[in-house]
């Protein structure tokens, strides 16, 4: 079963992305081709990177690296739930993607995004960042304009349309997470070949 992440990247007191973040898990819960799971950057309470050696190498020195570190590395793609902070994406979102690098290499990426303009310079930012981690990020997007979705800009309440675009985003992570679970199958097929033959 192909297994995918639902990230809240905000943990600020009061966000409204926790909202989000539930109706995208309840609405996953229909599907029948994919296992979601919700994972809150805020339950990890990750400080400001404090690893002493570069996240790609592997080698983790402290309790929540590594706890962090499992949680991501068992899924086979993300859909990050995301606010847009002075035209980015939230601190606590870009703290949490350094921490790790192998944990996210080849695997399928999907955004949902809100705030003023709807979070679609966040994501353009976020696209770059999971392009370095090597994720596939999908062009299919779910744009959430506080205006129009958000009722008094505090209550969420999803269009018709913001549904739609939600089950496009589902049909392409789900897709590009089951091609590249077996490309990732292939290379460490690949590495186990290698090092049975005494060549590593």
């Amino acid at each position: 079963m192909i297994r995918i992440a639902i990230v809240l990247g905000s943990a600020r007191p009061g966000r409204l992305g926790k909202a989000v973040a539930d109706w995208v898990h309840e609405r996953a819960a229909g599907r029948k081709d994919a296992a979601f799971e919700v994972l809150d950057v805020a339950d990890f309470n990750l400080p400001l990177l404090d690893e002493p050696l570069p996240p790609s190498m592997g080698k983790y020195t402290h309790g929540h690296t590594k706890a962090w570190s499992e949680a991501v590395a068992g899924f086979d793609g993300y859909i990050f739930v995301t606010g847009e902070y002075n035209h980015s994406i939230p601190g606590a979102l870009k703290n949490a993607l350094d921490y790790l690098f192998k944990e996210w290499n080849n695997k399928a990426a999907g955004f949902v995004s809100y705030g003023g303009a709807g979070g679609t310079r966040a994501v353009e930012h976020l696209r770059a960042v999971a392009g370095e981690l090597h994720m596939a990020d999908v062009r299919a997007q779910v744009v959430l304009p506080l205006a129009t979705e958000f009722e008094n800009y505090r209550t969420f309440k999803p269009s018709k349309e913001a549904e739609k675009n939600l089950q496009t985003l589902f049909d392409q992570v789900i897709a590009w997470a089951g091609a590249l679970k077996v490309l990732r199958s292939g290379e460490e097929e690949a590495t186990r070949s290698y090092a049975l033959s005494g060549a590593g």
